[in-house]
């Protein structure tokens, strides 16, 4: 169903009157007092927005970053991902993704507010991560009911997000450091940590490869360096590694 924020608060506030730094968000033209973060909301918001800023579909995340869809409206979820800009001051519109972290304390009219604001300006989804009792995700998106996502599953975000997220990556350390890892291999165009330790093994074998051959003082020609260094075959580069420990000439190693 719908979210529809209340239409009851109205305000003499804009926008444009709140500084950087000021700790309010408006609901038309009403001001919000956004309190500081205990040690687990605070850090909750880092692991997560971490996983999330890595992720190698995602151009830009920030940690309460406000956004103003209008001059009375601006909201600032806990962590939002959205387009890179140089813009300075708030950003116009809404984000695309926002996670919200609800601790204890939290006004829950306000949080349901705050979603149904968000979703209504444009975003296509808001993540509800509780962290007072079991450990669940809240899934909002415009026009359907929420759904609740629970340990052992996974958050997606087509067009927003490449990779799955575990939700136990939004609120625990060591799988938010395997998603963050995950992610951070995949834009230096690795698909895995095993792909990293494969590439590793491949070069050090090359590498010997070319050292063998030079203590024997054979001489390898470019083409043929190359070869050894770019082959991707480990079998092939293990035969050739044998074949080198024994060889006294280079004429048929690589043929």
């Amino acid at each position: 169903m719908p979210h529809r924020p209340r239409t009851d608060r109205q305000g003499p506030f804009r926008v444009d009157q709140l500084r950087e730094g000021d700790r309010y968000e408006l609901s038309s033209g009403h001001p919000i007092y956004c309190a500081p973060s205990g040690r687990e909301h605070a850090g909750t918001n880092l692991i997560g927005a971490a996983v999330l800023e890595t992720d190698p579909d995602v151009a830009w995340a920030g940690i309460d970053a406000g956004f103003a869809p209008d001059s009375g409206t601006l909201r600032a979820p806990d962590v939002a991902i959205g387009p890179a800009g140089a813009e300075r001051g708030w950003i116009s519109g809404a984000p695309p993704l926002a996670v919200e972290y609800a601790a204890r304390g939290q006004d829950e009219q306000e949080l349901q507010d705050k979603i149904a604001e968000l979703l209504q300006s444009g975003t296509q989804q808001v993540w509800v991560v509780r962290l007072i009792g079991p450990r669940r995700v809240e899934v909002y998106r415009p026009g359907e009911p929420m759904r609740l996502v629970g340990p052992g599953e996974i958050l997606s975000a087509p067009g927003l997000l490449r990779n799955p997220v575990p939700i136990e990556a939004l609120y625990d350390r060591d799988a938010a450091h395997r998603a963050t890892l995950r992610n951070l291999l995949q834009r230096e165009g690795y698909a895995s940590l095993d792909a990293v330790r494969r590439e590793g093994v491949m070069r050090g074998t090359a590498e010997s490869i070319l050292a063998l051959l030079t203590e024997r003082g054979l001489i390898v020609d470019t083409a043929t360096r190359a070869r050894i260094l770019g082959e991707q075959d480990l079998e092939q580069l293990k035969r050739w590694l044998i074949v080198a420990t024994q060889v006294q000439e280079t004429r048929s190693l690589f043929d």
